[in-house]
């Protein structure tokens, strides 16, 4: 489990192929690696990965082929998002995030707010099957960042990106046409299937 709070920016150095999918090495930028053992989940881009191995300063990940298929970002070069796994006496300052992305959802728009404070809306066309998930004033996890959802319409959903968030995370580089990895909030979701069963 995650919080969804960003702990550093790393950068996916290399993607080789590796069983049916692939092996990625990941510098982790202010994270480092003291600390993380093979064996330790981190979250990468909003995925939950398991660390394979530890070269060159590096985390390293296989990520399947089913992974990939339903995930976007992890296959080449770039700036990713990082958070270690959730300790039990850790602050829950985001909220529970499994790292289990449910779908890839693509910017529509990506634009500053009023005049001065520096803070950008981010609206995000979601898979129809996902967008039941998501309400006004809930959580949304995008690329692993947590954030409470502003408005929600049609196919689409917007947040806010305040200073801090577009500086401590990848969200700031976001422009129309990117995709990203989301994840719905794991209550709703199981609200959602205790009200299908009734």
């Amino acid at each position: 489990m995650f919080t969804g709070i960003v702990q550093a920016i790393g950068r996916i150095a290399s993607a080789t192929p590796h069983g049916d999918g692939l092996r990625i090495a990941v510098e982790t930028g202010a994270l480092g690696v003291d600390g993380v053992k093979a064996g330790d989940s981190v979250a990468v881009a909003g995925c939950c990965l398991t660390v394979v191995a530890i070269e060159h300063g590096r985390l390293c990940f296989d990520v399947s082929a089913e992974t990939l298929s339903c995930t976007t970002g992890l296959d080449g070069a770039g700036r990713v998002n990082l958070e270690l796994a959730l300790q039990l006496s850790d602050r829950l300052g985001g909220h529970l995030v499994s790292g289990h992305v449910d779908g890839v959802g693509v910017v529509v728009r990506a634009e500053a707010v009023g005049a001065a404070d520096g803070s950008r809306v981010l609206e995000v066309e979601a898979p129809a099957a996902l967008l039941r998930f998501i309400a006004p004033k809930g959580s949304v996890a995008i690329d692993g960042v947590s954030l409470t959802v502003n408005t929600v319409a049609q196919r689409r959903f917007a947040v806010n990106l305040i200073p801090h968030t577009l500086a401590a995370t990848t969200l700031g580089e976001l422009t129309h046409g990117a995709r990203v990895n989301l994840e719905v909030d794991l209550v709703a979701r199981y609200v959602a299937r205790l009200h299908e069963g009734a």
